[in-house]
């Protein structure tokens, strides 16, 4: 609470000092203080890989442009309303901060320049803009909200007008155009936005998960084993992030991505491995753990040879965070009685999972791999090794770098029970004798069908 304190005092400093040398408004730092001092006390608002800055620089883009436009004595319609709460819904997917930066745009622009119609324009255009970008998934619904949010420019201005007609060119054209070019200026932009401030949205996460790229190309082919688990710890944690209210959809695609470190020596993973055959057998431990551990930095190097973006190497780097590599541990302490054996050498490098997508990949992929190992996957066995598994990783500390509570935990866990025992439960197994008996004879009725 201190750090916050001392923030909030310097924000409010030097955006005073500003507001005094620029001659502008004092509503205008006190909109953003009361932003900067919102998201840094709740922080269960703020969306992940948010930050007070970006959305300070995206703030004074708009102000920036209003001033121009002011300062040219341009028409009010030539101030890009949807621009930035458009930009904040696609990037963050999060309705509050939206919702903040509509009324600090319009209140700030407002007050400084006298206009209540700027306050109206900014909160209606905005608000119906960022209604249709929730969890947008193509570029044509951007689009088609600038369209749709420019029609309701038009109509609001022709409310404030009391739809008096003008002379000349009509006004309401200029509003329309003035949402349709936003929305096009989003698209064009966005992957700029994104590079800065180092975030994936679902437009790009969806281009991700093409299986006909190469690197999944890839793993499919080479490491069909490791494709396949990779799928379904996808399905499970994209379920279990809608459980808890975390990014579903970059928690698949990250699950698709996180052990692609595994393809150039796939067949040393036990789910590439033909039954009965093991290069391990032919290794020590500490080699065996070398090549396992490995995998991590190769994934990694793999991906930014790739340019896949850095939110999904964080998956490709957490997903095993400090984790023991426990069989190969063993076995060298049962191989090399006598001699010390460190515990760290045969841990993950990490680092552990720094939010709640990364951190639930690392439990879908613990429970994923451990239930298929099992030789009679009953009901209650996929429960007691679910539960076994969520419960080492929290006390060996896998989970202390992320903020997942344990309601969290125990929602996950019933989601990954559930699923997993619909994908791997014990199929009954009929004898001959039994598919003889139960083998269908044709009845009278039958014979006159």
């Amino acid at each position: 609470m201190r750090k916050q304190v001392i923030k909030s005092s310097l924000a409010v400093l030097l955006l005073f000092l500003a507001s005094f040398i620029l001659k502008f408004n004092l509503l205008l730092p006190l909109m953003l203080v009361v932003i900067f001092i919102f998201l840094e006390t709740y922080n269960s608002f703020k969306p992940s890989g948010c930050r007070f800055s970006q959305l300070l620089f995206l703030f004074l883009v708009i102000f920036a442009i209003g001033l121009w436009c002011f300062e040219k004595s341009l028409e009010i319609y030539f101030i890009p309303f949807v621009l930035i709460p458009m930009l904040v819904i696609i990037l963050w997917q999060n309705l509050v901060i939206s919702l903040l930066m509509i009324l600090a745009c319009g209140f700030s622009l407002g007050f400084e320049f006298g206009s209540l119609n700027l306050i109206a324009l900014f909160f209606i255009s905005g608000i119906i803009s960022t209604v249709l970008l929730v969890n947008v998934r193509r570029r044509s619904q951007i689009i088609r909200a600038g369209f749709i949010a420019g029609l309701f420019q038009s109509l609001t201005w022709a409310l404030i007008q009391n739809f008096r007609v003008v002379d000349g060119i009509n006004p309401l054209f200029f509003f329309f155009i003035n949402g349709a070019a936003c929305g096009i200026a989003v698209v064009g932009f966005l992957p700029v936005f994104e590079y800065l401030f180092g975030i994936v949205t679902n437009i790009s996460l969806l281009e991700l998960s093409d299986f006909n790229s190469p690197v999944l190309k890839r793993l499919m082919l080479e490491a069909p084993g490791t494709y396949h688990h990779s799928l379904v710890v996808g399905n499970l944690s994209e379920a279990a992030c809608e459980a808890v209210n975390a990014n579903a959809l970059l928690a698949r695609i990250g699950s698709y991505y996180h052990d692609i470190g595994k393809i150039d020596k796939s067949e040393y993973f036990i789910e590439n491995q033909k039954i009965g055959v093991s290069k391990h057998e032919d290794l020590t431990p500490s080699m065996s753990k070398l090549v396992i551990i490995n995998h991590v930095k190769e994934g990694e190097l793999i991906a930014k040879r790739f340019r896949i973006n850095p939110r999904i190497i964080d998956f490709i780097r957490q997903h095993h965070g400090t984790s023991l590599v426990y069989y190969f541990y063993r076995r060298a302490l049962e191989n090399e009685e006598g001699e010390e054996i460190s515990e760290e050498g045969f841990r993950y490098p990490g680092p552990k999972p720094m939010n709640k997508e990364t951190a639930i990949v690392l439990l879908a992929d613990s429970v994923e791999a451990a239930t298929r190992a099992l030789k009679e996957p009953t009901p209650n066995r996929i429960e007691q090794e679910v539960q076994k598994i969520i419960n080492n990783k929290f006390i060996d500390g896998q989970l202390d770098e992320c903020d997942l509570t344990l309601k969290d935990l125990e929602k996950i866990s019933g989601i990954f029970i559930r699923l997993l025992t619909s994908i791997y439960h014990s199929r009954v197994n009929y004898t001959q004798e039994t598919r003889a008996n139960n083998h269908h004879k044709p009845t009278k009725e039958d014979s006159h069908q």
